[in-house]
């Protein structure tokens, strides 16, 4: 067997009850509640230390008892380029690396492209798009150390636009075309790169109520063991885009 060989099947050794994410760690933005919140949870059941982000400070010292020890819970806009790196480098002191890099902070404004405000366009656009721009590139010095995994948390809307989307489309329309270059950048340092795209999911975005009428929708569960399944997926093997939809359409009662 080859040293190359040899590497991946050490890479891809996942043996051991509790023992996967040992000595590894992760950064998850836009992590108080839920697609983040379930992720970052996920990864320190299995082990990760992990930092989780959030622009609020009550929501992200609160979620990170509520997750337990190892958890760092940081106030940080992914707006803020100078911002991210600093709590990316903060990590990087804190837990001596960085393996995992859950990008999720997102947000979005829907209307009609003749009403949609230059402020909301920039809002969507550089969350959703620059924010995982400069949240990518401050952790990259710190992946190249010893290898990882970049997530980016993109939509079905990155591939199907829809009326009064303008800016969330074109936002994630982007950051599908970002994720495949990252991951051609990266690719030769050991670094993987997936674009999970989900379609429906029972969360709080865009100011919805989880709510026993959700049952049909993807739960953030959902993705965040699809997330800990692709961790443990070989090394050599890299599924670089997942769409994920509900099972069943929604079939409760019309009103």
């Amino acid at each position: 067997m080859t040293q190359e060989a040899k590497q991946f099947e050490k890479q891809s050794d996942t043996s051991g009850a509790g023992a996967f994410g040992a000595g590894k760690s992760a950064f998850v933005t836009g992590a108080s509640k839920g697609i983040g919140y379930a992720v970052a949870q996920a990864l320190a059941a299995e082990g990760y230390r992990v930092t989780i982000t959030s622009r609020k400070q009550d929501e992200i010292e609160q979620t990170a008892k509520n997750i337990g020890e190892h958890v760092r819970g940081v106030v940080c806009d992914v707006k803020d380029a100078a911002a991210v790196q600093r709590e990316v480098d903060a990590h990087v002191a804190a837990f001596g690396g960085l393996d995992v890099l859950f990008v999720n902070a997102g947000v979005g404004h829907f209307a009609n492209i003749e009403q949609l405000s230059i402020e909301q366009w920039q809002d969507v656009i550089d969350t959703n798009l620059s924010g995982a721009f400069y949240t990518i590139k401050a952790a990259i010095p710190a992946m190249k150390e010893r290898g990882g995994y970049i997530f980016t948390l993109s939509s079905l809307a990155g591939k199907n636009p829809f009326e009064g989307g303008s800016a969330y489309n074109a936002s994630k329309f982007g950051l599908n075309g970002l994720s495949e270059v990252v991951n051609l950048d990266l690719r030769k340092y050991d670094i993987k790169t997936t674009q999970i795209m989900p379609g429906s999911v029972a969360t709080h975005f865009n100011d919805h109520t989880p709510n026993e009428d959700d049952f049909w929708k993807i739960q953030p569960e959902d993705l965040a063991q699809l997330t800990v399944d692709l961790l443990k997926m070989p090394a050599r093997t890299l599924p670089s885009r997942v769409e994920v939809r509900p099972s069943r359409p929604d079939r409760k009662p019309k009103k």
